[in-house]
């Protein structure tokens, strides 16, 4: 029999503000994650062990240092004569020009070539979301279901359930009610920002929306589109069992490094059957110096430890001198922290430099530290502070 052909639409596009100076000169899917890897790798590993080879990655904020991870999608075997990975900027030249305002206007200004590829199913998915599930699974599930769409469902904590589409399932898996981020949410089980859909009479369905609202515009794709597929009795949903953590904050992705610190972590990212795949860096083996202490944490390649590191994720380059104190933190590619510094529940980004004796953080709210900042020797940079502090003026 043949598979229905299908397209992986991910959406990379975002400005990503809720993760602060981490998406200042970064896409937010570009943002690394467990020392080595970087967002947008679960969705495109997701594709490529779901045997699908037809993905396209619609991009707009800081582009570039999308496409420099992205090349030309060897890591995730797309690199394909016919089909693989094709990157889409904003564009002008049709009335579908311009700069996308949200997922589903993403979709609208796309929908023109998506409807030329004519796939049997559109997967749409983010890329700020720390999983592994089989696409493919999701599809066959939907095309025997008569449904427009199917939802990838997951269970949320209370208190987080605004910052989702929440949805009400009833019997045969129908999606009875979608309410997109309600200030209070009917239930707990979120749509996780995967969605399959029929292309036909979805992107009808958006063209007639974008008549309807007007001016307004489409926004996202839990603001129209969603919301009258539900209605029609047309969405369902497929419940995602595995672990599942949106990581589009800076509080959930210093989180999501400490699931991973666990002496059983939430996913095996080099499983054998299904492993994380990244664009691959040349960094020599990790140096443990004599006199380093390092516990309970991830130190990837091309470190240098001499002091002392402990429930943490160090990336590529990072160097802890001797006599410095790391805990609890992630630190980004490049960053060094001098000789007797303190560096507590923080989040350092590229090539930060805390100098010597300093103290960077402490008890309470994560602390961030933009690319490339220097904290002075000796100085202190409170628990749950910015630097450079975002409010100051230039």
């Amino acid at each position: 029999m043949t598979l229905p052909r299908v397209l992986v639409l991910v959406l990379a596009g975002g400005a990503g503000g809720r993760l602060e100076l981490l998406t200042e000169l970064r896409a937010k899917p570009a943002v690394p994650f467990a020392g080595v890897y970087r967002l947008i790798d679960f969705p495109l590993s997701n594709c490529e062990h779901s045997a699908i080879s037809d993905v396209w990655v619609s991009v707009q904020f800081h582009p570039t240092s999308l496409s420099e991870h992205l090349a030309n999608g060897r890591p995730w075997d797309l690199d394909r004569t016919s089909g693989g990975l094709l990157t889409l900027p904003p564009f002008q030249g049709t009335d579908r020009g311009g700069w996308a305002t949200g997922t589903a206007d993403s979709l609208w200004r796309n929908a023109d070539l998506v409807r030329q590829f004519d796939p049997d199913a559109l997967v749409v998915v983010s890329s700020d979301a720390v999983y592994k599930l089989d696409y493919r699974e999701v599809v066959e599930a939907h095309l025997g279901s008569g449904a427009e769409v199917t939802m990838v469902t997951t269970e949320v904590a209370e208190d987080d359930a605004p910052r989702y589409g929440i949805v009400q399932v009833g019997d045969g898996a129908r999606v009875e009610d979608y309410a997109y981020k309600p200030e209070r949410p009917a239930t707990t089980t979120a749509t996780n920002e995967v969605f399959v859909f029929s292309p036909t009479p979805t992107l009808d369905r958006l063209e007639a929306l974008s008549h309807e609202v007007g001016d307004e515009g489409l926004e996202d794709l839990g603001t129209h589109l969603l919301p009258a597929q539900t209605r029609d009795g047309l969405a369902r949903a497929h419940r995602l069992e595995g672990y599942w953590r949106d990581v589009g904050t800076v509080p959930a992705y210093w989180q999501a490094h400490r699931d991973f610190l666990a002496e059983e972590p939430p996913l095996d990212l080099d499983e054998a059957g299904w492993p994380l795949h990244t664009r691959g860096g040349r960094h020599s083996a990790a140096r443990l110096l004599r006199g380093a202490v390092v516990e309970d944490s991830l130190v990837s390649g091309g470190t240098r430890v001499a002091g002392e590191v402990t429930g943490s994720v160090l990336s590529p380059g990072v160097v802890v001198e001797a006599g410095a104190t790391v805990v609890d933190s992630v630190l980004l590619p490049g960053v060094r922290v001098r000789a007797g510094a303190t560096v507590t529940r923080a989040v350092l980004d590229d090539r930060v430099e805390v100098g010597e004796k300093a103290s960077v953080g402490g008890d309470g709210e994560i602390t961030l530290v933009g690319r490339q900042a220097r904290v002075a020797a000796g100085s202190e940079v409170a628990p749950g502070a910015r630097l450079p502090d975002p409010e100051r003026e230039d």
